[in-house]
């Protein structure tokens, strides 16, 4: 697949979560995307670098509908997050891409079930904002898992979204909430069958996309494949190093 390389400068940055920024940029003239793709990203003449280098692949968390391009990620302490963190307002970086094929199927006729954790959202929050957009009228399911209500990336535009789709159906599920401030009436655990069959009419049928932690995407796809569910209706993407 050819890609291109553009150049976007830096509009707007945010926290979305406890240790987790935002990075809002100008769309390069020119740029689409499927909802669920991604971007390698390079530091242009950065002020440090370490041996991880000035390269990172990021899924697009925004929409195709929405004016910026919107990337989302962890802030650990290596040399790229620390540029990107102090990164002032237009500066330049460049963007490779859009790449990969982890985008919503279609064949609407079956249900998708989205299983996230951590930053694992991002691809998810691009596909389900644009299904917002479009008023999409399939059945979609979204588990996903957290420590802490706190380290929850998009946790109230994602109740936002559920609320203005009615064919969106959002089950987030927390694993430490000893370790949180605040109060949580929803799930509490780690995604598993039980926790599924409580909310999908059926396991066998939708197609499941799992994205997070490596541990988390293999933990995913034993749980589907004892279930019953078919190799064929599993897909997966691993965000490791975030």
């Amino acid at each position: 697949m050819l890609t291109t390389i553009y150049k976007a400068q830096l509009k707007e940055k945010e926290y979305v979560a406890e240790g987790t920024m935002a990075f809002h940029f100008e769309k390069p003239a020119g740029f689409q995307f499927r909802p669920g793709q991604y971007l390698d990203v390079t530091l242009l003449n950065p002020p440090e670098t370490d041996a991880e280098g000035n390269i990172r692949s990021f899924s697009i968390a925004s929409s195709p509908a929405e004016v910026d391009l919107m990337l989302a990620t962890r802030m650990r302490d290596t040399a790229f997050k620390r540029v990107l963190r102090t990164l002032p307002f237009q500066a330049e970086l460049q963007l490779e891409g859009p790449m990969g094929s982890f985008t919503l199927h279609k064949n609407a006729s079956k249900p998708a079930v989205f299983l996230a954790g951590g930053i694992g959202i991002t691809p998810f929050s691009s596909i389900l904002r644009q299904a917002a957009s479009d008023k999409l009228l399939q059945d979609l399911y979204l588990f996903y898992s957290n420590r802490r209500p706190e380290d929850a990336a998009f946790l109230k535009i994602l109740q936002q979204l559920e609320k203005d789709n009615p064919n969106f159906h959002f089950i987030p599920s927390m694993t430490e909430m000893d370790k949180s401030q605040q109060t949580w009436s929803g799930e509490t655990g780690f995604i598993n069958k039980e926790m599924l069959a409580k909310y999908l009419p059926s396991l066998l049928g939708p197609i499941y996309y799992s994205a997070g932690p490596p541990t988390m995407v293999t933990a995913m796809r034993e749980m589907l494949m004892t279930a019953g569910v078919d190799e064929d209706d599993i897909r997966a993407e691993e965000f490791a190093g975030y």
